[in-house]
């Protein structure tokens, strides 16, 4: 027993994590006894699946269902159908499948039901019925039935009457706009049979449209307006998700290709109507609040001519299902071509996939939130890959943003975004290699952001160097080096984020964007020995205070938070180049002899004898954020090292 379970594990994961299978952790296996049937829970996604993943019934309370006589009236009827499930249920925390005493009725030990994409050509197609007689003439096919208990009673009285003409049961059943059942005594016999499914399409649809495809430039003007008149009003921050390739492009330039859902998933998903449109700000917006006004709800899905698939979800993890989904529908909507061109759901099965209680249940799964003080929000941080940087960034990621990691070493900027993503929730984080002294560089990240969130919410402006040094030893490289990162690159950023933001602000007159600026306690007096750093840092709060006066009427607020020393990050520690090392060979500590010695001095003038670290300045960007009453203001987080009069 332990054996089949450990293969039915195998088995769900295997099919799960590939995607010509499976989309968005849908599908459903199952394994049974003479007496019990293991079968996937709601709520769990085949790819990743355990044992406590499925829910474990009792076959003998199962077995009536097929010949019981229900209520005529659906409601009724589905809700007597849920407590007989729940009354063979074994595992009371888990909710079995809706598809459970489909299951059940099979005579195989494995079952594995799953929506190929290839699959779901043919079933979506004008043809289905007659090619999946010619190719797969063994196998049952079963015209569109409303999901739960209505497909299993059809399916269960079909294979009665198979059963007596032919003496055993079909080991494929085809579901019209639905998928495939596949049942088999061992994993290698399911594996056999799906092969053999999938040569047989393979050869006879065309090959899918593949390759980049370059976004607009107008992204940048039309997402963010878009992002915040389908956020504005109380409906919550959405996250946006663009994508264009050759097969958007595809079925874009074919209208109606992709009008109608053609499977219950995509309809959990990404809705029932999706909006296409023309990159226009205006227009746009009268269709989406026109159809918020129809539906009740926003669209998950924009078609946007020049721009592409836009997914519309309430947080970074519901976009990329949503892109996932309706990327999948485009690949049906293709590969249908080949038989007889698309068939898209009915009116009538729409509106019961729309109101079912299971896929209520299912969306509610999927859309479960989590909660942080920046919930939603897409903040990029500057010099985010190590050090400050990836400490700020990584307790904004804990805090719900959505976090672009913009640095210039690639490696490093990487492995820390996908670090970050190792302890997302709802969120995630991306690298954007970034120059903050380059202008098409901060352009290219401001596109890459808007592609990847549809929002700039928060820009922290961390990205900062330093070259200690007297005028003696300053060199004018040294110095101009400094000033262009930690001065004029400020100017850069604050440049190329005001604008984005500023047109979310004009739509929607109850939001605030925020610029931060990490600057320092040198920013805030002198310092011996270092004035290209504090001349920068200087200069730094008379731009946040500048920027403050000039954004205010447009409702982004810019601040500076001036954090003391953070004396164990490398900019300090570094043993071969870090500030301690840098400041004894500069002899900007009289009488210091060892490393040890100038650290030592550094906490002496600390009140609170504490470094400065991440989650210190975190706070206060929070604060910043949060707070709607302040702006220009230099924001001191030195353990009282320095107090502002």
């Amino acid at each position: 027993m332990e054996k089949e379970i450990e293969n039915l594990i195998a088995i769900s994961r295997k099919y799960g994590a590939d995607s010509r299978y499976v989309i968005a952790g849908g599908g459903n296996t199952s394994y049974k006894t003479a007496d019990k049937l293991w079968v996937k829970a709601s709520g769990h996604a085949l790819a990743t699946i355990g044992e406590d993943g499925f829910a474990v019934l009792d076959r003998n309370k199962l077995a009536p269902m097929g010949t019981k006589t229900y209520s005529a009236d659906p409601a009724e009827r589905e809700a007597q159908v849920k407590e007989d499930l729940a009354s063979a249920c074994i595992t009371r925390d888990r909710r079995p499948s809706v598809e459970t005493s489909l299951h059940d009725c099979l005579d195989y030990a494995f079952v594995v039901h799953l929506h190929p994409t290839l699959v779901n050509g043919l079933m979506c197609s004008a043809n289905a019925a007659n090619v999946c007689d010619e190719l797969f003439p063994d196998a049952l096919y079963i015209e569109y039935t409303d999901p739960g208990y209505t497909l299993f009673k059809k399916v269960y009285d079909r294979l009665q009457v198979w059963k007596a003409a032919k003496g055993s049961q079909p080991q494929v059943i085809f579901l019209q706009n639905h998928g495939v059942f596949v049942g088999a005594d061992t994993p290698e016999e399911v594996d056999r049979i799906y092969g053999g499914i999938m040569g047989q399409l393979e050869g006879r649809v065309k090959a899918l449209p593949e390759g980049p495809s370059e976004v607009d430039d107008c992204v940048t003007e039309f997402i963010p307006a878009i992002r915040q008149v389908l956020s504005r009003g109380g409906r919550g921050l959405k996250t946006l998700k663009v994508t264009k390739n050759a097969l958007v492009d595809c079925i874009l330039e074919a209208p109606g290709a992709v009008t109608t859902p053609f499977t219950p998933d995509i309809i959990v998903y990404c809705k029932s109507e999706y909006l296409v449109l023309n990159a226009d700000v205006a227009e746009a917006e009268a269709a989406i609040e026109d159809y918020v006004a129809r539906r009740g709800h926003t669209p998950k899905v924009l078609l946007v001519k020049g721009i592409g698939l836009v997914a519309v979800g309430d947080n970074a993890k519901n976009a990329g299902i949503i892109t996932e989904v309706f990327l999948d529908a485009m690949k049906v909507a293709f590969y249908a071509g080949s038989f007889g061109g698309a068939h898209g759901m009915e009116p009538s099965w729409i509106r019961f996939i729309d109101t079912w209680e299971v896929e209520n249940y299912r969306r509610k799964v999927a859309n479960t939130a989590a909660s942080g003080r920046v919930e939603g929000k897409t903040i990029v941080v500057t010099g985010a890959a190590q050090g400050f940087g990836e400490g700020i960034a990584r307790e904004l990621m804990g805090q719900g943003a959505n976090i672009v990691v913009a640095d210039l070493n690639e490696a490093v900027g990487q492995a820390t975004a996908d670090s970050f993503n190792a302890i997302a929730k709802n969120n995630k984080a991306i690298f954007v290699k970034t120059n903050v002294a380059d202008m098409d560089s901060l352009h290219n990240l401001m596109k890459q952001t808007i592609c990847n969130f549809g929002a700039l919410d928060v820009f922290v402006s961390n990205a900062g160097v330093l070259r200690a040094g007297g005028l003696e030893a300053m060199t004018p490289e040294n110095f101009e080096f400094v000033t262009n990162i930690n001065y004029k690159a400020y100017f850069f950023c604050a440049k190329v984020a005001s604008h984005i933001m500023k047109i979310e602000t004009e739509k929607d007159p109850e939001y605030f964007a925020d610029i931060v600026q990490v600057n320092s306690k040198s920013g805030l007096r002198g310092s011996k020995a270092n004035f290209a750093y504090a001349g920068g840092k200087f200069g730094g709060i008379g731009l946040t205070q500048s920027f403050a006066l000039e954004l205010a009427p447009f409702r982004v607020k810019v601040n500076s938070i001036c954090p003391g020393n953070f004396y164990d990050g490398p900019l300090w520690s570094n043993p071969e180049n870090g500030l301690f090392v840098q400041y004894l060979a500069a002899g900007k500590v009289p009488g210091a002899k060892t490393v040890q010695d100038v650290k030592d001095f550094y906490l002496a003038q600390v009140p609170m004898r504490k470094g400065c670290n991440p989650v210190d300045v975190t706070k206060a960007i929070l604060y910043a954020i949060e707070q709607t009453g302040e702006t220009g203001q230099a924001i001191p987080v030195t353990g009282g090292q320095v107090m502002l009069a």
